[in-house]
């Protein structure tokens, strides 16, 4: 044994002095394990995925001013708009929260999905599991009691088909998971009439079948390219599980439905200033579509992502149209 073994080194020997850290201002710092408050919110507000509730509002506030403006011979009540606003914001965030819960195991085995708030640990799945429950009573409640019963029961019904049918049942067991869940995305369209005139028009399901037919081509795209995620899930997306060239032919139907089914709106309902809009803006998107689906029959890549943007520019364009064009019935 040396020397070095025994004896008291410098450092055992020197006084020592305690520092104590603080935070900024003088507070003592955010104990580990505990995320700044900060955090915690933005992860709450992540698990209601806002990209998706403000596409879906898009669509719900046009169809309220076309619905007044055809049943009512004016404006919708501004503060009906407003509580449509604020309570369907909160059922599509419900049901996108309880959406992150049911798939949480799903949701780390994908890149797309991984960093969302529960696969990063950031949120406990049963608290995201309480919070989805809350915003969806609170959400019908509000709706229910300043409108009318069918709006509510429309927004329910939305928030349970997505969860129940959809993500738990339709996604993975069936490559027309995408097409049935169109249902519940096109919803705030019906939500919104309803709102307004207490019923649901001819015009009504014509706006809710736009979005419908929409719903293919947009998410097909976003399939293709993040292909291998779905597949390592085990999620039978249509893209996963069809050539190519199937999902194109399938996109290029479902964009001439599209455009039709928004032309029909046209003659009964609308402006010469919506039909504009309809006929050019979905020509567009079966170009776009008939792009994809030619690429893929020539074994070119096929650049889904050209579709996606497009889509999502093509039903904000046409939706506004229904919002000016309601000024000029």
């Amino acid at each position: 044994m040396s020397a070095s073994d025994v004896a008291p080194r410098a450092a055992d020997t020197a006084p020592r002095t305690l520092i104590i850290t603080t935070g900024s201002g003088g507070q003592p710092p955010t104990p580990p394990g505990r995320p700044p408050v900060g955090a915690v919110v933005k992860a709450y507000i992540a698990l209601t995925k806002p990209r998706i509730v403000e596409l879906l509002l898009i669509t719900a506030v046009p169809a309220m001013f076309l619905a007044a403006r055809l049943h009512r011979d004016g404006l919708p009540d501004l503060l009906t708009v407003l509580i449509v606003v604020v309570g369907g914001a909160m059922a599509a965030g419900a049901a996108n929260a309880l959406n992150c819960y049911i798939d949480r195991d799903i949701d780390q085995l994908m890149r797309r999905t991984s960093r969302r708030p529960i696969p990063q640990h950031a949120i406990p799945p049963v608290n995201a599991l309480v919070f989805g429950l809350i915003l969806g009573v609170v959400s019908v409640a509000l709706i229910w009691a300043t409108t009318n019963m069918l709006a509510a029961l429309l927004t329910l019904g939305a928030i349970a088909y997505y969860d129940v049918v959809y993500t738990m049942w339709l996604k993975r067991t069936t490559a027309a998971n995408t097409v049935w869940g169109g249902v519940c995305g096109a919803a705030p369209v019906l939500i919104g009439w309803a709102a307004v005139t207490g019923g649901l028009s001819w015009e009504a399901w014509l706006l809710f079948a736009v979005v419908f037919f929409w719903q293919p081509p947009h998410f097909y795209a976003l399939a293709i390219k993040y292909k291998d995620d779905y597949a390592a899930a085990g999620i039978p997306m249509l893209p996963v599980v069809a050539s190519l060239r199937r999902v194109g032919l399938e996109s290029v139907v479902y964009a001439w439905l599209t455009l039709a089914t928004s032309l029909a709106l046209w003659p009964l309902a609308t402006t010469p200033l919506y039909g504009a809009v309809a006929l050019v803006t979905g020509g567009m998107f079966c170009v776009e579509a008939h792009r994809m689906h030619g690429r893929a029959r020539r074994g070119e890549p096929v650049k889904p992502m050209r579709l996606f943007h497009w889509s999502t520019s093509y039903l904000t364009l046409l939706f506004v149209a229904v919002a000016v064009d309601s000024f000029l019935l």
